[in-house]
């Protein structure tokens, strides 16, 4: 596919959601994938990082075999499910390790900082059963060292934000050109020399 059918895929994929609960939050899944595309834009982050936030939970869109579902908070393997198809679509090797990383991220703050699990949603903390609970010691230490860690806990953190209904954000059709940018770049063969 080209870069453009793939925005295009991407993009009525994530406008299918616009009625679609997002698993117990009082937002759609649709608006909480651009609500936290918005905090990343409200940031002034990169691009990349900006469509990690949007496309962050996008393992939950897709119609795949090894999706594992649960009921209530939907598929459990989201993360690691989304970063392989959005592989498969050419996406960059920084932008796949932020959406399986928000995840990881989510389990990372829970082990290291008191308080945050005491912040989360009901639904955050139904759904932080389902996908591991803390990290062990062994577990935090490799994530908190790893390269990505400040995106990873910033997307995170954009996340848990984007669960307010009404909350004003850029259209969905206003990411279709950075999605095409984003592919085209990654498609690009390196330059040698």
């Amino acid at each position: 596919m080209t870069p453009e059918q793939t925005a295009d895929e991407i993009l009525t994929l994530l406008a299918a959601s616009a009625n679609a609960d997002y698993y117990g939050e009082p937002v759609s899944q649709l608006a909480h994938a651009l609500q936290a595309a918005q905090s990343a834009r409200d940031a002034n982050a990169d691009e990349e990082l900006i469509l990690a936030a949007l496309l962050h939970d996008i393992g939950h869109n897709i119609s795949d075999e090894r999706a594992i579902r649960h009921g209530e908070v939907g598929v459990i393997n989201h993360d690691d499910l989304g970063a392989e198809w959005l592989a498969e679509r050419g996406f960059s090797p920084r932008l796949r390790t932020l959406v399986r990383g928000h995840v990881d991220a989510k389990r990372y703050l829970v082990t290291t900082n008191a308080n945050y699990a005491k912040r989360l949603s009901p639904a955050s903390t139904e759904t932080l059963k389902h996908q591991g609970g803390p990290m062990a010691p062994e577990e935090a230490a490799a994530f908190g060292a790893a390269p990505e860690l400040k995106d990873c806990l910033r997307l995170r953190h954009w996340d848990e934000l984007a669960k307010e209904p009404g909350r004003a954000v850029t259209p969905i059709g206003a990411y279709r050109d950075m999605i095409v940018r984003h592919l085209t770049a990654t498609a690009r063969p390196v330059q040698q020399g």
